[in-house]
């Protein structure tokens, strides 16, 4: 009885998300309200009272105070840079500055994929919310693909979630794991990299069916574009941390990629420069913050803010929220256009706020269990009676509610914690054990229908998500079984 009471929140959140009549801010919203009664009169906890209470839900705040300036500055930067420069026409869209008008087969399925593995990421790296899915389709929409293949082609821009958002998610669950997002970030690299092998496989097959089929020395083209990818990402990463990681390493490579494939004129050149440049200057500027020693430790020391030592802390001038934020007023400024900045910034509000308070709802939710020593008792008592094996349940469980939600936050905030005590308890090495949650829960989201009703809805597929789902479903499997793979790599050799 006591184990079914401790899972009532986790039980009413799912059943909120399942029932379909409430937000994800509503679910959260209900599955805090009962973890606080939980928590007070039957955590195992003795020491967790009315105060002890109050810290968990203050720290939880503090979570969420950190994470939401990415989630906000983030679509507020990439809504102004992406406005017309004043000298530009607003006609010339990003369509029009980087596709490609050659009707070769092989000039197609090259630009599909620039778009479906390079762009793609890029934009949900700098915003989140599906707006990868956005600028896949409008590269690609003009090249008359039916909209079944275009929807998955959208979906393939979603492949390198965990750094979406200016990797929010990653911070968030770094701050629950109580782990640096360095290393979190760089343990998720090898299982994100093993399930690009799956979706290489999704985007050959429907490159096929799309009639843009190529060589095999292509696909292998493509498999050394995808792994050179990955190596990027873990370098920046290591050196640049997870926030600005892949905007830093895809950059470069978008650059490199669309001067090979489209071989622009001047006039082109100069045309897509201006209309990048925002980008550029940002993550440039971001790069040198940590990468020049004596400018770090400067911005990292003035106005921080720690109230508390094991969570991270608030840096202003070092904060990549606050730099999204001021480049957006400067970018604005730069381009005559000022007035924008108060309807920007409504709509990036209108936009991400169910997911900043999400943020708030399922960081406090976590913090409450924990500290009530719910999280902790549970893990014991599944380790007792699992042992070590515990961890093949990670993938099923975390990837359910990251489909379920569309989020890895979620799943997060409801098992990280328990992960940690479990992977302690087994003597497992607790990143492996974490990126394993982080990885299944964000890269199974991939298939969630929330995204799939985004991308119909971005690629006129209304009607069409039932054959969409039957094609995704061998890779979604597939997909299982490697991360399970992993887990019990990470079982036996850490």
């Amino acid at each position: 009885m006591t184990y079914f009471l401790w899972s009532l929140p986790t039980l009413t959140l799912l059943a909120a998300i399942l029932s379909g009549r409430v937000n994800t801010t509503i679910a959260a919203t209900l599955g805090l309200a009962c973890a606080v009664p939980v928590a007070l009169w039957t955590g195992p906890s003795l020491l967790f009272d009315s105060h002890q209470l109050y810290v968990a839900l203050l720290r939880g705040l503090w979570i969420g105070t950190v994470i939401a300036p990415y989630i906000l500055g983030g679509l507020m930067f990439w809504q102004v840079a992406a406005r017309a420069p004043a000298k530009l026409s607003p006609q010339s869209s990003v369509e029009q500055l980087l596709g490609s008008n050659s009707d070769s087969t092989v000039a197609k399925r090259r630009f599909v994929f620039f778009a479906c593995f390079l762009v793609g990421p890029f934009a949900e790296s700098a915003t989140g919310f599906g707006v990868g899915m956005l600028g896949t389709v409008m590269l690609i929409r003009h090249l008359g693909f039916a909209p079944r293949h275009l929807m998955v082609f959208a979906l393939l821009s979603q492949t390198v979630i965990p750094w979406g958002a200016m990797s929010s998610g990653t911070i968030l669950a770094a701050a629950y794991a109580r782990l640096p997002a360095v290393q979190l970030g760089l343990y998720s690299v090898l299982p994100v990299a093993l399930l690009m092998l799956v979706w290489l496989s999704l985007f050959w097959q429907t490159a096929h069916k799309a009639g843009i089929a190529v060589s095999r020395n292509e696909c292998l083209r493509e498999v050394a574009w995808v792994a050179t990818c990955m190596l990027f990402l873990a370098a920046t990463t290591a050196a640049l941390g997870p926030e600005t990681a892949l905007l830093a390493a895809y950059g470069p490579l978008i650059v490199l990629r669309y001067v090979l494939d489209t071989k622009p004129s001047r006039d082109q050149a100069v045309a897509a420069a201006t209309k990048v440049l925002p980008y550029a200057i940002l993550i440039g500027c971001l790069a040198l913050t940590r990468l020049i020693p004596e400018l770090r430790s400067t911005l990292d020391s003035i106005g921080r803010v720690t109230p508390f030592a094991d969570l991270p802390s608030w840096v202003p001038l070092f904060h990549a929220g606050s730099w999204l934020i001021v480049g957006s007023i400067v970018t604005a400024w730069v381009r005559g256009q000022p007035s924008v900045l108060g309807a920007e910034a409504k709509s990036a509000w209108a936009t991400g706020k169910h997911a900043v308070l999400a943020v708030f709802l399922f960081a406090m939710m976590a913090e409450v269990l924990t500290a009530s020593g719910i999280s902790g008792a549970f893990a014991v008592a599944i380790f007792n009676e699992l042992g070590e094996k515990t961890i093949l349940l990670t993938p099923p469980l975390s990837g359910a509610f990251g489909i379920l939600t569309n989020s890895g936050n979620p799943g997060n905030s409801l098992f990280l914690p328990s992960q940690v005590a479990l992977a302690v308890q087994a003597g497992l090495s607790v990143p492996a054990v974490a990126a394993l949650q982080q990885v299944s829960g964000m890269s199974l989201g991939l298939f969630s229908p929330v995204r799939m009703s985004i991308a119909a809805t971005l690629s006129n597929g209304r009607g069409q998500e039932r054959q969409v789902y039957a094609q995704l479903l061998p890779f979604a499997l597939v997909a299982l079984m490697l991360l399970m793979g992993v887990a019990v790599g990470v079982m036996l050799y850490t």
